[in-house]
């Protein structure tokens, strides 16, 4: 059962007296947002508009201090919400007037205001904390990952709880300010913008900025030695991409020769997917031993092993995210295919400009190459369930599904498609009922049974088109 504090009696009967209308049709925030992979996900009843994030950190301990401003919108009468956050918390106030907060399940704080909050009404909740990130963890898991510098928030589905409170999901988007103190001579890299940096009393202030609509687990934190490099696109949008300065020579070297083409990959996409939807674009390169890459909203998180050798697909990969999967964002986590399947494809497309096979060849190379018994074909790349949601036949199968896609409505269809979707759900949500709505009415084809053959069946499509 979860656990809520109880106003006192004389305080609920103020409630009472004083707004009976809002006392009445006011209730609890559902404690998750409805996503059926990840129900205590999210959280109900408001959605925020911006969070300000006034943060310190110690590479020496870990030790993360802050004080989050949270703008939010009450989408029903609220006598207590939920929070998802994960590190202690000393203090919480709900405009400006002392609230009660108690913690439940694994990521839940649960916030019970002085004052019922009506329906439509705008209010601002801070939240003061601090805490170890590293050693939280939740779910048997912990997403932040410590550096012999200092640490990297970067993970999905979830990274948010541990360095921010959040209303973790990516229907709920907001813009961001973060503010972090970190010692002199170490760096803080976020999402957007820089815009300003100062140092004081052996301490730097870097304030970055993130103004375009942002899911929570996009959004990136890095402090740690880098070396920071400047450039624009041929467009003019600002590059802005880091290094550790631990890395090895070899991985400095590769990782520079795959991470600084940022500028000409999105250009590149661009004339696929239309305009860049942000104001900056960039990457990072921390000091980890993981080996995977995250599509953080303008700032990729490239892990050294990704980029060890020369490896610009994967960043094509991360960027084509910018507008598959960071502006168009999923409604649900099992439409993990409109981010995936999107960005493989984008390897497909970025290998054809390098000289390395057309995107037809490269699929029909994958579809021959796994045999019809291959486990591979009975995950449903549109619905695989939580354990198999970044398996790879929804990188894969769903990249190869794509261009089956090109082929069966035709070029003409398919490129207006590609820019349509981003266009048509910019800086919002959307799912795959909804693209294949899109699909159908570009191409004037019924395509149910297409869907249903490539994306929600376990098993090996038949044939490819071209076969």
């Amino acid at each position: 059962m979860r656990k809520r504090l109880i106003a006192s009696t004389a305080a609920a009967l103020g409630l009472l007296l004083s707004n009976p209308a809002a006392a009445a049709d006011a209730g609890p925030g559902a404690p998750g947002i409805g996503d059926p992979y990840y129900p205590t996900y999210g959280n109900g009843g408001y959605d925020v508009s911006h969070y300000d994030l006034d943060l310190g950190y110690q590479p020496a301990t870990d030790t993360l201090t802050g004080t989050a401003t949270i703008s939010a919108t009450a989408t029903q009468g609220l006598t207590s919400f939920d929070l998802d956050f994960a590190l202690t918390v000393s203090k919480v106030t709900v405009d400006g007037r002392a609230a009660q907060f108690a913690t439940s399940g694994e990521q839940e704080l649960v916030i019970t205001p002085a004052r019922t909050i009506p329906r439509g009404k705008h209010y601002t909740v801070v939240v003061t904390y601090s805490g170890v990130p590293s050693t939280v963890k939740r779910y048997g898991f912990t997403s932040w990952q410590r550096t012999p510098d200092g640490g990297v928030a970067a993970n999905e589905p979830e990274s948010a709880w541990w360095w921010f409170p959040s209303n973790d999901h990516p229907l709920d988007k907001a813009s961001y300010d973060v503010n972090i103190r970190v010692p002199s001579g170490s760096q803080a890299i976020s999402n957007g913008l820089l815009v300003s940096q100062r140092t004081t009393d052996g301490w730097t202030s870097y304030h970055w900025r993130e103004t375009k609509p942002q899911a929570t687990y996009l959004a990136t934190l890095a402090v740690g030695k880098f070396d920071i490099t400047h450039s624009t696109t041929a467009a003019g949008v600002p590059v802005i991409n880091a290094y550790s300065t631990a890395l090895s020579p070899t991985v400095a070297a590769n990782a520079r020769a795959s991470v600084e083409r940022t500028g000409e990959i999105v250009d590149f996409l661009s004339g696929w997917f239309g305009p860049y939807p942000f104001e900056s674009a960039g990457g990072y390169v921390p000091n980890v031993p993981t080996h995977f890459s995250v599509e953080e909203q303008t700032r990729v998180f490239y892990s050294p092993a990704a980029v060890a050798n020369v490896n610009t697909s994967v960043v094509a990969h991360e960027l084509a995210h910018q507008w598959f999967g960071d502006d168009v964002s999923l409604a649900r986590w099992s439409d993990i295919w409109l981010n995936e399947g999107f960005a493989s494809y984008a390897q497909y497309l970025w290998a054809e400009h390098e000289g390395q096979g057309t995107p037809q060849e490269l699929a029909q190379q994958d579809y021959d190459s796994i045999p019809a018994d291959d486990p591979f074909w009975t995950v449903e790349p549109g619905d695989p369930g939580p354990d198999k949601q970044f398996d790879d036949a929804v990188y894969t199968r769903g990249a190869i599904a794509i261009q089956a896609l090109r082929d069966t409505i035709g070029d003409k269809a398919f490129k207006t498609l590609l820019k349509a979707w981003p266009a048509q759900h910019r800086y919002g949500n959307g799912t795959i009922a909804q693209f294949q709505q899109l699909a159908e009415k570009l191409s004037g084809q019924d395509l149910a049974d297409f869907f249903q053959t490539w994306l929600y069946t376990p098993a090996k499509p038949a044939s490819f088109p071209s076969s």
